[in-house]
């Protein structure tokens, strides 16, 4: 299965707008997994192209691991296709989507646990590609900006699972409270307390930074 392309979706928002409860991308992407369902290849290459680069970073994130991000994301759009004809549209897909993501890579970090594979060699390997250290000399502003990201990357993957996601989800995919809920399938006080614990450890890791 091929996931590129990204052909253009067109949705009649006039019929829509008087009923729908969901906002216009939720829309578009519940319309997407209805013709999905009914096999049309055309809506799912444009589902992928309009969640893949999140998921990708989500799950590159998650393990810290670049070289396997991709295929992991590819796994999630594989069940997704698989599983469409049982989608019901109650919530926004990406709570769908990144359920499942969570999934995937919770079992992979098990798989990992108990295999022992990685090392930290290949996980600062792995860090590197994701970030390439650009070999001419930086000024001194942009070698601390560097510093400061590949900083705040360590302390998030240092965190506990449920603590990296939900600071991920929060952080770099602007989800709400109720949709990092669902997605960690916990409640709102829940994420929240996940939040201020994760913070109150990134502080206390990055203080040096932040007293600089």
């Amino acid at each position: 299965m091929v996931l590129t392309g990204n052909p253009t979706f067109s949705y009649p928002m006039e019929e829509t707008q008087k009923t729908n409860p969901f906002d216009q991308e939720t829309t578009i992407d519940h319309e997407l997994m209805r013709r999905t369902a009914e096999g049309d290849h055309k809506a799912f290459r444009e589902l992928v192209g309009r969640h893949q680069d999140a998921v990708v970073g989500t799950v590159s994130k998650m393990l810290g691991n670049a070289n396997d991000s991709e295929d992991i994301a590819q796994q999630v759009f594989i069940r997704i296709w698989k599983h469409s004809k049982r989608y019901k549209p109650d919530n926004k897909f990406t709570t769908y989507l990144y359920t499942i993501a969570r999934n995937l890579v919770y079992n992979e970090s098990r798989r990992r646990s108990r295999k022992k594979t990685i090392s930290s060699d290949q996980l600062e390997e792995d860090h590197h590609l994701q970030h390439p250290t650009d070999s001419t000399a930086q000024p001194d502003s942009e070698l601390l900006e560097s510093e400061l990201r590949e900083a705040i990357d360590k302390a998030i993957q240092a965190l506990p699972e449920n603590q990296r996601l939900a600071v991920i989800l929060r952080r770099y995919e602007n989800l709400p409270y109720e949709e990092i809920a669902v997605v960690l399938k916990t409640s709102v006080p829940s994420v929240k307390s996940l939040l201020f614990r994760a913070r109150t450890t990134l502080r206390e890791n990055l203080s040096k930074y932040m007293e600089e």
